[in-house]
């Protein structure tokens, strides 16, 4: 299993760089109309979705398959949700980026709970979810912030989940290094 999500730490780390290019659009460019923010959300929703259906599918053993199945499909949907109505007020997408920023820092969690027994730097992923749930409280929590403050929030969110995700990739990657192409078993 170590050598099967090893090998794609690309997809972490791609998830990463996409997650650092959206916060830097919503963090320096807070002006941009609200359309924007909706949408940029959309597309990040719907590609951080697939990548991780993409992570779910393509390893094997004892992957948290579920978990990353189960994320992927919330942030599709919320990707997909958003696209559909665009026209969403800043109060409901706050709560539908909230939810989604739960939903999903809870299974990034699990996932990394389940992964402890198998590499070491899970550590980003737990704490890329944690980062994630306490997102999503703190705007159920603070709903009266103008779209600015939530852009900001939402760009520095971003931003770090980004770091976290390069992070862990990184450790993959090396974790890659440690295996035969062919055999899939680590070398002395």
């Amino acid at each position: 299993m170590e050598f099967n999500l090893a090998r794609i730490w690309w997809v972490v780390a791609l998830r990463g760089v996409i997650a650092i290019l959206f916060g830097g659009l919503v963090f320096f460019w807070p002006g941009l109309a609200w359309l924007v923010v909706v949408i940029s959300f959309a597309v990040f929703a719907l590609v951080d979705g697939t990548f991780a259906l993409v992570s779910a599918f393509t390893g094997r053993g004892q992957a948290p398959r579920w978990a990353l199945l189960i994320e992927g499909l919330v942030g599709i949907s919320a990707g997909v949700l958003t696209l559909l109505w665009p026209g969403i007020t800043e109060l409901a997408l706050l709560f539908f980026i909230a939810f989604w920023a739960i939903a999903t820092g809870v299974f990034e969690v699990i996932a990394a709970i389940r992964l402890r027994r198998e590499i070491e730097g899970e550590w980003a992923l737990a704490l890329g979810g944690i980062l994630s749930v306490l997102f999503g409280v703190a705007l159920v929590i603070m709903p009266g912030p103008g779209a600015l403050a939530v852009a900001w929030l939402i760009g520095a969110y971003s931003l770090a989940f980004g770091v976290l995700m390069l992070v862990l990739a990184f450790r993959l990657r090396e974790l890659a290094r440690h295996y035969p192409r062919s055999a899939g078993v680590p070398t002395p």
